[in-house]
């Protein structure tokens, strides 16, 4: 049987300027991968090697290195902190063996950071902390262990210096660990500590995340990093899979370069050669040829001849795989991400500039950036662009000067609004122009928040093939579907196939695309749509004679507030608002407690909208005048197609329409 390699992957996580960066550098730095730590404020970050990275002091793009730690080998990947730049660091997850997440021992528990938990959780990867800054004043390591367990129901236990290079652990740090497995108690209370039990139960209750390891230290100093380091080689377990297995990787980041596109990939069996040809998914699986393996090392890479399990490499010439797809065997497409932007800003250029041009190195950004969902507004003549904050519009502009050398600037900030429905809907859309048909009826139901669009069927393949019904279920998922009230992206909704109807000779899988989505604009215009918004959770310490005009301020803002909290002396307010009226109320704080109070703000999901009356009314969108997205049918009478208004459609149909209340 073929060796499994030995390498392991740790991403790095943190709420902005909490030291992650700076935690990696003395990472590589201590186990030799590096001949001295780089530093953030010196813009001389081995990590962060952009230009824009060290202007701005904070890494904007994820990436990668490798070191050793004894007999183990990792790949350590540093990702994002700042919020605006998160959707890359979530791509990153799905290729962890384990996650460090970093945070300030003076600040603690922040915005981001429990974002961050959110999603280590729901992936299910193994999570150690370490507690950085402990060297600076008003520190309290302590404390936010405390907070962890209590408010993030974080099993944490502190290995700080109790664990060592041997397996061996000290007797407090091993009877701190025997509470959380029942099997290790009962042996500590018969026979003592047992370092071989100890060691192999603490690995499985640590990958299992039933048991949070947390360091403490002081990155800039290095002080911590090898009790950090210990705990990876000692607690980590090797990545699964077999060099004779068939090729299998996913695909996390896609970067372009003068060389063309190159797509960074976690291969998670088999092998994988240069000229070797890769399955990539799409609706009819395909191999295209990779041209290069590269390893990086920041920003640096060499050839590889071959990788095998657990690495990590980059190919080149290859186009129709994306972050979050799998490739290889069962290559198939990555689903939805959590995180989603909030705002959308209009792309302003010179006139002298074709638009095209514009357009195609958005297109690019886009492909490096999915969330950035580029839309060319045609009628208008308009770009536009959705991004997570303001910070992330910098960057483009920025990015796009020095990468394609175009002056850019954006307009005014939006909310990005979104639509969902409220009550079952039955939608049915007809194609039938001269030799061609489909027929699709739909159910829509309200989704879970945060779900997206979700596709099954009850349809029977007798009245309706499986390849038909797959087909569908693409067309349903491959499209952003637009709402009736302001025309925003609908989401939260299950898409359900009823039924459908073929013709033996004249259809084809374009036929379906369009009753498909003709079927769910027909439904959504009959439906009771809920207009959505953005909102924010947020954390704010403030004197406590500033607690009452913060409660007060939430309440004007349509938003909620706890009663405050007593910490380090201050009141600590937790609640949520709307994204469009809190967005710009850090600015606020900030002036009127002088610079002596804070708040953090975090995404917490989409709620129906406060205003809903005057956001519709203000964008005064006619669903029946969108053409991309018309509810009209099409049917054909002596030879030639003719439309068919929306509400009369039903009524034209050649399968029987069932309603949306006999589905329950």
């Amino acid at each position: 049987m073929a060796e499994i390699p030995a390498m392991t992957s740790v991403g790095i996580l943190a709420h902005v300027d909490a030291g992650k960066t700076t935690l990696s550098e003395q990472m590589l730095y201590q186990s030799g991968a590096l001949r001295k730590a780089g530093r953030v404020d010196r813009q001389e970050a081995f990590m962060d090697y952009s230009d824009i990275e060290r202007q701005r002091g904070i890494t904007v793009f994820a990436d990668q290195a490798a070191f050793t730690v004894g007999d183990r080998r990792f790949t350590l990947l540093d990702t994002p902190g700042h919020v605006d730049f998160s959707g890359e660091m979530e791509r990153c997850l799905s290729v962890l063996d384990c996650a460090v997440l970093v945070v300030s021992s003076v600040e603690g528990i922040q915005g981001h950071t429990r974002t961050l938990w959110r999603l280590l959780r729901e992936q299910q990867v193994p999570t150690m902390l370490f507690l950085n800054k402990i060297d600076r004043t008003g520190a309290r390591p302590k404390e936010i262990v405390q907070e962890f367990c209590k408010e993030l129901t974080a099993p944490c236990v502190d290995f700080t210096g109790g664990l060592h290079q041997d397996g061996t652990m000290e007797e407090s740090l091993a009877e701190a660990a025997a509470n959380f497995d029942d099997t290790l108690l009962e042996t500590y209370l018969e026979k003592g500590y047992i370092p071989e039990l100890w060691l192999a139960n603490v690995q499985k209750l640590f990958s299992s995340r039933k048991l949070v390891p947390v360091f403490t230290g002081a990155a800039l100093s290095g002080e911590g990093v090898d009790s950090l380091l210990c705990g990876l080689s000692l607690l980590t377990q090797l990545p699964q899979g077999k060099a004779d297995e068939p090729f299998q990787a996913k695909a996390y980041k896609v970067r372009h370069d003068n060389g063309g596109r190159i797509v960074f990939l976690r291969v998670q069996s088999g092998e994988l050669h240069p000229k070797d040809l890769l399955r990539v998914p799409g609706e009819e699986q395909t191999e295209e040829k990779c041209n290069e393996l590269r390893i990086y090392q920041g920003g640096r890479y060499t050839l590889a001849p071959k990788v095998g399990p657990g690495e990590f490499c980059a190919v080149t010439g290859v186009k129709n795989l994306n972050p979050g797809d799998t490739a290889g065997e069962g290559a198939k497409r990555g689903g939805a991400f959590s995180l989603q932007p909030m705002l959308s800003a209009r792309v302003l250029f010179d006139s002298a500039v074709p638009a095209k041009t514009v357009l195609a190195c958005f297109r690019e950004l886009e492909d490096e950036e999915p969330l950035l969902h580029v839309r060319w507004n045609e009628p208008l003549q308009e770009l536009e662009v959705q991004v997570m904050g303001k910070v992330q519009l910098e960057v483009l502009t920025q990015l796009v000067q020095e990468r394609y050398h175009l002056a850019v600037t954006f307009g005014k900030c939006s909310i990005l609004y979104r639509e969902t429905i409220a009550a079952p809907v039955v939608g049915c859309g007809h194609f039938e122009p001269l030799r061609h048909y489909a027929e699709v009826h739909l159910l829509l139901q309200p989704g879970a928040p945060g779900s997206g669009i979700t596709f099954s069927s009850r349809c029977p393949q007798d009245v309706l093939a499986g390849n038909w019904q797959n087909l569908i279920g693409t067309h349903v998922l491959e499209k952003e579907h637009r709402g009736v009230l302001t025309g925003a992206p609908l989401t939260d909704v299950r898409v359900i196939l009823l039924s459908g109807r073929a013709h033996l000779k004249h259809t084809e899988g374009g036929d379906f695309r369009e009753a498909t989505y003709r079927a769910i604009r027909q439904g959504l215009m009959q439906a009771q749509s809920v207009l959505l918004e953005p909102w924010y959770a947020f954390t704010a310490e403030v004197d406590f004679a500033l607690s009452g005009r913060v409660i007060s301020d939430i309440q004007r803002m349509h938003g909620t507030c706890e009663p405050p909290e007593e910490t380090n002396g201050h009141a600590l307010l937790r609640g949520f608002a709307p994204v469009s009226e809190l967005m710009s109320y850090p600015a606020e704080l900030t002036a009127f407690t002088k610079g002596q109070g804070s708040i953090s703000l975090s995404f917490c999901g989409y709620k129906p909208c406060h205003n809903a009356q005057q956001v519709v009314e203000q964008a005064a969108y006619e669903p029946e005048r969108d053409v991309e997205n018309t509810p009209d049918s099409v049917f054909c009478s002596h030879g030639a197609g003719y439309p068919v208004k929306w509400r009369e459609a039903s009524a034209h149909m050649h399968l029987p329409v069932e309603s949306a209340t006999s589905q329950h």
